[in-house]
């Protein structure tokens, strides 16, 4: 982390979280950050689920929610960026305070509540995105609180801004929406993305397509959930999303209902993770996200299964020089363990976390 960025932080973090992350996307729009570009390397450069990455470092949905900052991201270090979550109507979400800093923890818990401006305007921002660019960009499709049919709200997400992004992904597990996690049933989950895989299939262009999960998951749903993405041919699946637990916090904020991310969500979701890997046999590319503040961390994730990882919360504390971070650090990790690609580290370990 330069001087920049520790200075940057600092006077971040004496304001509300979700008035600093404003003003975070603010600098960034204004050209202000410092963006390094993306580290690649034969050994990390690979290909994830339809999608060429130059490395395996993803920016997870929740960050850019408007697709505001697309351009900037794409030279932030990401090996793919993911926007959103989006829904067919602009929404409030939440009211505030709904984001709380957990320093102690090195964690967050928000309950924004799909907080976006819609599909329209996403769609027309997405349009005007630089796309020369080597980095994909993706699209979290979320439901409208108030909507009578929620299946129907990925379908038409999917339809109006699909064809404008390089993949999407179904969010079923987001905590601060009432009762979305109900559709991570089997037969709800079914039906919910073989209706996504259907539109999908209607489309000019057909993008890859992608599951989030939540980390509160019992063994047994953890299994449901792979067999009805593998019959419905998913593309990958995102574990996981942030979680209810508050079990081992120490900082004021730690009773604030909504979810929490950061350093105490690193095991648990790595478990949900490695239990995916083994129910799929490594057949079905999986995303590790959820506490991953380091590249020993990040590098654990893909021995556990992931064939890719994505940040979020740890870029409040550590900034975006992170991304770099980790990305050189998998390269010199994976040289040092002997591996000429990160294709033959993937799953070396999943057995450690079950």
């Amino acid at each position: 982390m330069n001087l920049v960025e520790r200075v940057g932080l600092f006077a971040l973090h004496r304001v509300d979280p979700e008035r600093a992350h404003r003003l975070a996307l603010t600098a960034m729009k204004a050209g202000v950050v410092p963006l390094p570009g993306t580290f690649t390397s034969p050994r990390i450069a690979c290909h994830v689920a339809g999608l060429d990455l130059t490395n395996p470092v993803g920016l997870a949905a929740g960050y850019d929610k408007n697709a505001e900052v697309v351009d900037a991201l794409t030279q932030a270090g990401f090996g793919f960026v993911e926007v959103g979550a989006i829904t067919p109507r602009p929404q409030p979400g939440k009211p505030k305070p709904r984001m709380f800093r957990l320093s102690e923890d090195r964690a967050v818990i928000n309950r924004f509540g799909f907080n976006n401006d819609g599909m329209d305007a996403a769609f027309a921002r997405l349009t005007k995105r630089n796309r020369k660019t080597r980095v994909p960009v993706g699209l979290n499709l979320g439901a409208n609180k108030d909507s009578a049919d929620r299946a129907r709200d990925y379908v038409e997400v999917l339809k109006r801004c699909g064809p404008v992004v390089d993949f999407v992904t179904v969010n079923v597990s987001s905590p601060n929406t009432e009762k979305l996690r109900d559709l991570q049933g089997a037969e709800a989950l079914r039906a919910l993305l073989s209706g996504v895989m259907d539109a999908r299939q209607g489309m000019d262009k057909i993008i890859p397509v992608f599951l989030k999960i939540a980390p509160d998951l019992t063994e047994a749903e953890i299994a449901e959930i792979a067999q009805v993405a593998q019959e419905v041919k998913l593309d990958a699946i995102i574990a996981t999303n942030t979680t209810l637990d508050r079990e081992g916090l120490k900082s004021a904020s730690r009773d604030e209902k909504g979810g929490l991310s950061g350093a105490p969500l690193f095991e648990k979701s790595t478990r949900t993770l490695a239990r995916l890997a083994k129910l799929t046999g490594g057949h079905l590319p999986l995303i590790g996200v959820g506490g991953i503040s380091s590249p020993e961390d990040a590098y654990a994730k893909i021995k556990a299964g992931a064939h890719a990882i994505q940040l979020y919360s740890a870029l409040a504390y550590q900034g975006l020089s992170l991304v770099d971070d980790i990305a050189r650090g998998l390269d010199r990790m994976l040289a040092a363990d002997g591996h000429d690609h990160i294709s033959t580290a993937i799953g070396t370990e999943t057995e450690n976390w079950l």
